[in-house]
């Protein structure tokens, strides 16, 4: 069998896309999501693995920016929409796949490469570390209360059809987008996404409904959710499904967060995907009722350790040598000295001693400081080999915020 990976061209995206969407299933999505994600394709950084005339194989790279600890917003290439077909498993085409695109990342100079993946075991081989987590939750709201602080009173809440305040609340996100690693700077285009609401993928839900915060003229905070209506003989049962949530102060988030608290017929908010330090964690009468669990959301793969490694700053001064093993982009092995602060940070190759050593999935993983190197080392991933250098570069590497993926590509 020849395969051979190629540029998607335009006229090949249906074909390519039905690819894609029979490895996950063959569900049937509906016109609105299928037109929107065809907008969003990047023709020329996706590509498409034929034998002979049938695609075989899929995979593409959105042109992101991410927030990196320090603020800067680092260029990466979101990968999405990866797949094999079953009938070509298991004869390395993904690693071809994933050899030509993390090459062509390389060559199109973006230093970091970013995915969610369907499956997390796959990508460790590739380099790619969990650099985030989501907190979901299910909050019985007939049994917890919310205790809110001053100023929340002060914030006024309307309803709003979700497509009339869409400018207000993508402005609401890009102010948040530079405060918080990991979150990723929207392109035009892509805050349709959080206004799909096909009927199809409600599973009885309600359509969706949008709230905003105001204080004054100003938007300062929304929220987008559903309801998903349950009665029994007793009486409602019903659930709030929230989709997105954004504020600009502790005031407009508790004011969003005491409304869905509120809402009338409903005794639980269903709540996925959120920032593990959220405020109102700290702000709920019974936190065992709330049902927190944690999933890995965002990979991160230094593509060009040096580049990468400057381009964020460090919590307190740092001064290492790494040795650094990758052997699917042997360009990143070897040895790096990072010295740097939260002013900024200088990443080059020497050959002085090593103090840590670790494969770029470690990197990876601490990226955006939300993983710590100490926890790494404990799990024999990081190999300290001068005294103290762990300790140094676990508190460097740490954010003040948590890192968090605000949706999903």
């Amino acid at each position: 069998m020849k395969t051979d990976v190629r540029v998607l061209r335009k006229a090949d995206w249906s074909i390519w896309y039905g690819t894609l969407a029979r490895a996950f299933g063959g569900a049937l999505e509906s016109s609105v999501e299928r037109d929107l994600w065809e907008a969003l394709t990047e023709h020329d950084r996706s590509l498409g693995l034929w034998d002979g005339d049938e695609c075989v194989g899929t995979a593409g790279a959105f042109t992101f920016r991410v927030t990196v600890p320090g603020g800067a917003s680092v260029p990466a290439a979101g990968i999405t929409m990866v797949s094999v077909a079953a009938t070509h498993r298991r004869r390395g085409l993904l690693r071809t796949m994933m050899r030509r695109q993390l090459d062509d990342i390389r060559a199109w100079g973006e230093p970091l490469a970013v995915l969610t993946a369907s499956e997390p075991d796959i990508y460790g081989r590739f380099g790619y570390g969990i650099a985030t987590q989501a907190l979901s939750a299910e909050v019985d709201t007939s049994r917890v209360r919310l205790s809110v602080p001053p100023g929340t009173d002060g914030v006024r809440l309307r309803y709003a059809a979700p497509g009339e305040v869409l400018d207000a609340c993508e402005a609401v996100y890009a102010q948040r987008v530079p405060e918080r690693p990991g979150m990723l700077a929207r392109r035009p285009g892509w805050e349709r996404l959080g206004l799909l609401d096909p009927e199809s993928e409600r599973g009885g839900q309600s359509p969706l409904q949008c709230v905003v915060a105001e204080r004054g003229a100003d938007v300062v905070g929304y929220a987008r959710y559903r309801i998903k209506p349950d009665w029994d003989h007793r009486g409602s049962d019903s659930a709030v499904h929230l989709s997105e949530l954004e504020a600009l102060d502790p005031a407009a988030h508790a004011a969003l967060w005491r409304f869905l608290f509120d809402i009338d017929l409903t005794t639980m908010i269903v709540a996925p995907g959120r920032p593990v330090d959220e405020p109102w964690l700290h702000m709920v009468s019974d936190i065992r009722r709330c049902s927190v669990r944690l999933r890995d959301a965002l990979h991160v793969r230094l593509v060009d350790v040096g580049a990468a490694l400057e381009a964020r700053t460090y919590q307190t001064p740092v001064d290492v040598v790494f040795e650094v093993e990758d052997a699917f982009c042997p360009w990143n092995a070897g040895r790096w000295r990072l010295t740097g602060d939260s002013k900024g940070a200088s990443c080059k190759r020497t050959d002085e001693a090593a103090d840590l050593a670790l494969s770029v999935r470690e990197l990876g993983a601490a990226y955006l400081g939300g993983v710590s190197l100490a926890s790494l080392a404990g799990a024999g991933r990081v190999r300290e080999l001068r005294q103290g250098a762990l300790t140094e570069a676990s508190v460097a590497f740490a954010s003040a915020v948590a890192p968090w993926l605000p949706h999903g590509f």
